[in-house]
């Protein structure tokens, strides 16, 4: 999971990942005061919920520049940069928390990650996350490919977006009881008349380092939309066709 990551234009134009992401949170069942690991931080959003929440939050991120955003818009907070493949922490945590994050985890290191949140969590402690689930951006991933095969590249897949049963068998393996699962749509308005190429932009980068860059890529950006304006454009806004898998587990 080595992006880089445009922090402030995340910030300013894709609010709604977080936005979303603190319905997550109910899933938590803690007093106040709980310690609570918000994995995958970014710009600290929604660790500064957590808090206000009334849990002891802390956060921790692999991008500095996201870092640097939610040390600035968080005072009281601290945030750790790290992998959330390669983690610890001397003390344990009552529940660890993450959202929009996993799906950027390669399926191979899915078992190191697990391991790692377990290790974090005390005996009983809850695991709450959400990201992309099976079919997540189908129709984006499937317009992609098609642009890249009709100027002789071929698309691979960037994300890992498993079904319930996939993911809860990862989590057993791992020690862990799952409570609460669900798979369900989440068509999602993006903002501004450049929306789904801004989108595309912004969390597709690692395909188009067989494509190469400049005008190749903005081609391949451009055929994607026109192929899917008819599916994910409508009354002057653009959408994303988001799948989201949301979770709930305890460590055994």
């Amino acid at each position: 999971m080595n992006i880089q990551w445009d922090a402030g234009k995340y910030t300013a134009d894709f609010s709604f990942v977080h936005q979303y992401g603190s319905g997550v949170m109910d899933l938590i069942d803690a007093g106040a005061g709980a310690a609570v690991l918000d994995l995958g931080c970014g710009n600290g959003a929604l660790t500064k919920v957590l808090k206000e929440r009334g849990y002891a939050a802390k956060g921790l991120d692999a991008s500095e520049e996201f870092l640097d955003i939610a040390r600035e818009t968080c005072p009281g907070i601290e945030f750790v940069r790290g992998d959330a493949t390669h983690f610890s922490f001397p003390e344990p945590f009552d529940a660890v928390f993450s959202n929009a994050v996993f799906h950027w985890i390669e399926k191979a290191r899915q078992p190191d990650m697990l391991g790692c949140v377990r290790a974090a969590l005390k005996e009983g402690g809850q695991f709450v996350f959400e990201f992309g689930g099976h079919g997540n951006n189908r129709l984006i991933h499937g317009a992609l490919a098609e642009a890249f095969a009709e100027r002789g590249f071929r698309y691979e897949m960037p994300f890992y977006f498993p079904t319930i049963g996939e993911y809860a068998a990862l989590l057993e393996g791992a020690g862990f009881s799952v409570r609460y699962a669900a798979l369900f749509d989440r068509l999602t308005e993006l903002k501004g008349e450049d929306g789904l190429k801004d989108w595309i932009d912004m969390f597709v980068r690692t395909p188009f380092s067989a494509a190469g860059a400049g005008q190749e890529r903005e081609a391949i950006i451009d055929r994607a939309a026109e192929l899917l304006r008819g599916d994910l454009y409508a009354d002057g806004r653009w959408h994303a066709d988001y799948v989201r898998i949301r979770m709930k587990a305890v460590r055994l």
